[in-house]
């Protein structure tokens, strides 16, 4: 095939298959600003920063347009110059500028293309009043006044993760981009991976910042602070102290948590040891029983919680292991008092993580003793880097350190946690001595690894067969879910991480818009494991005394109390209620379920027949009817809930037979009905 040429600012330049015009600038090493492209998103040609001239067609935006051959682009005229600088001009006008307080002001792309495009002023006047701060998510903070409608965000949760919390609203100048009904973003059914907060641009959502908690735990003295470090957090730590991508900063990373203060330095990667033990337990029991398969890993609190909102039948495939954060604080409250010669309540637990979904994981309720948490707080890599440079520590310059024993200690196959396709190797490595009763020689399994948002591995362990799914960003599981639901596919073993890459792609990690970051922090891992002398749990020789000296057997019942844990259906959007009759004081209360399955099952057409007959009967005042969006029964829709009664498959006689029941103070009988489950769908 003859190669095809175009000439870029004077060169000619070959097109190998480029999408669009910016990608082969930038291949080329011209770097046209955009706001609003990313190679993992769809082309969205919004912010209209990537322009350039065509001869003989115009101004175009490089993002949506092709390559040909015999083009001649020119991508920095003093025109193009100048319409970019007044675009940033009108954004800057219209968006907040506590830029020194911001906590994305390091890695702004506004304040960065501002410096790049020579604007030293903004000639326009700010035309919005300031909105409030959104700090209702566990998780994120989202500061609607730093938003420049890049649209980013909105992709990443729709196209990339599938869930689609945020979107635009409004039209014209009122256009924003806001959760569903307005609401806040801890009121919908975001799980909380922030992705969004990765792609971000600008401040507009943040991760939620615990360093001042941190801080003020480290400096009260009845507090003996402990902390865990993940195993992505290492290979990302260093680059933003002039360290490439990938590299183990593991060393300085000890050195400088103990000069923040912190009692004792341990590695998640031991606690993820321990979760492939238990885990591969599990999974060989449910395997050799045929028994709620396929097992999925539950290590990622995203996807866990994308389980619990919209797939509640397969909870049961979940597997019941908490994750390797969870695990470590269950085991340091209980194991580490009586080590450390302190009392439970001043044993304080902080993890580093790379993933802002481990904040929402730490304050669940069931990874937690008589109302107080095992892991007490959660930093961000993000939020490690901060309180390093806010300490004065020369991180770069620091003397590596090594973590302390026991929870110190680690194999291969805890690092290779942080990589999509790391859990299942690691099982992988210890169930193959279990089912063989061979020392296995060969580490790798290559047949997980790779960047595919799915990925299938075959193998034969011990004369088991065996079929394992990898996948990474939840709108890949989603897929794979509706198959097996549909009973499409059949699978044993199932890894999901919610974010892209994995671990090493979370969105605590140093802000990166390029995936090769990504993947050199995947390497940086692979390489570490092969560093180890020794690869596989089962050779740890402090997890074996943790299971000797306070655990039992693997699986046990000691083990089973603190290292495993039960999920619950959720609904899949918190006090969202639409009031369409309200009625007086001590009315009845009717709500109807207008969500997906019960609107397809003819709720809306019940809904308005329902309002109908409340208006035609002169019942408005005594009767408050309500829309709401889950009653957790979506399998027998359409449901109505009358003043507490749950009745399924409901029909227009049988709603206005209950409401008639319920008008003269008594509980409607002989409905296909249930007392309500306390799910909280129609309050």
């Amino acid at each position: 095939m003859k190669q095809e040429f175009l000439t870029l600012d004077g060169r000619k330049v070959a097109i190998n298959g480029e999408r669009n015009l910016l990608e082969l600038a930038r291949k080329v090493g011209i770097d046209i600003p955009s706001f609003c492209y990313h190679s993992e998103l769809s082309v969205y040609g919004a912010c209209r920063l990537c322009l350039v001239d065509i001869e003989g067609r115009g101004i175009v935006a490089s993002c949506s347009t092709a390559p040909q051959a015999g083009m001649v682009v020119r991508t920095a005229t003093a025109e193009i110059r100048e319409m970019r600088k007044i675009t940033i001009e009108l954004l800057l006008a219209d968006h907040h500028q506590g830029c020194t307080t911001c906590g994305k002001s390091a890695a702004c792309k506004l304040l960065d293309l501002a410096r790049r495009l020579g604007v030293d002023k903004v000639r326009f006047q700010p035309v919005r009043e300031p909105l409030p701060l959104d700090t209702s998510n566990p998780s994120l903070v989202r500061d609607p006044n730093k938003c420049i409608l890049c649209g980013d965000c909105v992709r990443m949760c729709d196209e990339v993760q599938g869930i689609g919390a945020i979107d635009f609203a409004h039209r014209g100048s009122n256009s924003a981009v806001l959760p569903a009904f307005g609401k806040d973003l801890g009121q919908v059914e975001c799980v909380f991976c922030g992705q969004c907060a990765r792609v971000c641009p600008t401040g507009a959502i943040v991760p939620k910042s615990a360093v001042e908690d941190v801080f003020a735990e480290l400096a009260n003295p009845r507090k003996k602070v402990i902390v865990q470090v993940a195993p992505a957090v290492r290979v990302a730590v260093g680059e933003t102290f002039g360290m490439a991508p990938g590299t183990d900063a593991s060393g300085q990373i000890v050195a400088a948590l103990r000069l923040l203060g912190f009692a004792q330095v341990y590695d998640t990667c031991f606690a993820a040891d321990l979760t492939v033990l238990e885990e591969a337990a599990e999974f060989i029991h449910r395997k050799q029983a045929g028994q709620n398969l396929p097992q999925f890993t539950s290590c990622c609190p995203a996807w866990v919680k994308y389980t619990e909102q919209y797939h509640p039948a397969l909870l049961p495939n979940l597997s019941s292991c908490r994750s390797p954060q969870a695990m470590f604080g269950s085991l340091a409250k209980d194991w580490l008092p009586g080590k450390l010669g302190v009392a439970r309540e001043d044993l304080v637990v902080v993890s580093v993580m790379p993933c802002t979904a481990k904040k929402f994981e730490a304050q669940r309720p069931e990874l937690a003793k008589d109302g107080a948490a095992d892991v007490d707080h959660v930093l961000t890599t993000q939020e490690l880097i901060r309180m390093i440079e806010s300490a004065g520590v020369d991180f770069a310059r620091l003397e590596t350190a090594s973590f302390d024993l026991p929870f110190g200690f680690k194999t291969g196959a805890g690092v290779i946690f942080g990589n999509s396709g790391g859990v299942s190797e690691a099982v992988l490595r210890h169930a193959y001595e279990v089912l063989t009763g061979e020392s296995l020689q060969k580490m790798e399994f290559h047949e997980v690894r790779g960047e595919e948002g799915l990925r299938v591995a075959e193998l034969e362990l011990g004369g088991l067969k065996l079929k394992l799914a990898v996948v990474h960003s939840l709108a890949n599981a989603k897929r794979l879910c509706r198959q097996i639901e549909a009973g499409e596919c059949d699978y044993d073993l199932i890894e999901v991480m919610a974010c892209p890459g994995g671990c090493v792609g979370g969105a605590g990690q140093p802000v990166s818009f390029t995936p090769e970051v990504r993947q050199r922090r995947t390497a940086g891992l692979y390489d570490i494991d092969r560093r180890m002398q020794v690869h596989k749990p089962l050779d740890n020789p402090y997890l074996a005394r943790a299971y000797q000296e306070h655990l039992g057997e693997v699986g046990g019942h000691r083990a089973h109390e603190l290292l495993h844990t039960e999920y619950q259906s959720r609904k899949r959007l918190q006090d969202e209620d639409l009031s369409l009759a309200v009625g007086g004081k001590n009315a009845v209360e009717v709500a109807v379920c207008v969500g997906t399955s019960c609107f397809l099952r003819g709720s809306q057409e019940l809904l308005k027949s329902l309002l109908a007959h409340v208006d035609r009967q002169g019942l408005a005042e005594q009767v408050n009817i309500k829309a709401t969006f889950c009653h957790e029964r979506c399998d027998r829709g359409p449901t109505v809930n009358v003043n507490g009664l749950c009745l399924e498959k409901c029909t227009l006689q049988q709603a206005m037979a209950a409401v008639e029941i319920a008008l003269k103070g008594g509980v409607p009988a002989g409905t296909k009905g249930h007392a309500c489950s306390g799910c909280g769908g129609c309050h």
